[in-house]
């Protein structure tokens, strides 16, 4: 069985959908550690309600580089058995780009969820983006992580319709409910090791 680490600066709440639906649903995973880059992160007090064990690498005020960091993030994800080998990384709201070297070590061992349907509107403000370019659909997208921005093979995407009257707030909150519901799917599938890659697609078995 994999061992899984989640990444998270905030609240987590795709850490908690996840958290709760290997719980409610038998993902077959271990939630061994949660690990925030903010000291006040909400998201350390719920992991903790849910039995997950938590850990802080503050990035704030930290002088090394990126790759001196996630050095830090490593030894903390292997101190709970998350490696390389059997191990699964979730970035959830994790507010850093994290290190080629990190990628490199934890190939096809990390995932994300962008509020986009990539390769379109990759980077910040997604939402915003896509109320702004027009486009009548928009959505979220499960994705290895690889050295680029947002452009790892994809896993799973989930479809919403843009509305005339959306904001960047009320289309936020519809793609976070998709969000919710596909990333533990993404989880499951490769705790049950249903995923291969081949080249940039992603093939389910």
């Amino acid at each position: 069985m994999l061992n899984l680490g989640i990444l998270i600066s905030g609240r987590g709440s795709n850490m908690e959908s996840i958290l709760k639906s290997i719980k409610n649903k038998k993902i077959p995973i271990n939630p061994t550690v949660v690990i925030s880059n903010k000291t006040d992160a909400v998201g350390l007090k719920i992991a903790e309600r849910l039995g997950i064990k938590t850990e802080v690498v503050e990035s704030k005020g930290f002088e090394g580089s990126r790759a001196d960091y996630d050095k830090k993030i490593i030894s903390v994800l292997r101190k709970y058995r998350v490696t390389p080998n059997n191990g699964l990384v979730c970035l959830a709201g994790f507010m850093r780009i994290i290190s080629p070297e990190f990628v490199k070590k934890y190939k096809n061992r990390i995932i994300n969820i962008h509020p986009a349907l990539l390769p379109s509107f990759t980077g910040l403000d997604s939402q915003k983006q896509a109320l702004k370019y027009g486009v009548k659909y928009s959505g979220c997208t499960v994705h290895f992580v690889d050295a680029g921005m947002d452009t790892g093979p994809i896993i799973i995407q989930a479809v919403v319709k843009i509305k005339e009257n959306d904001t960047e707030e009320s289309l936020s909150k519809r793609i976070l409910k998709e969000e919710h519901r596909i990333y533990p799917e993404a989880v499951d599938l490769i705790a049950r090791n249903k995923i291969k890659i081949s080249g940039r697609r992603t093939i389910i078995s």
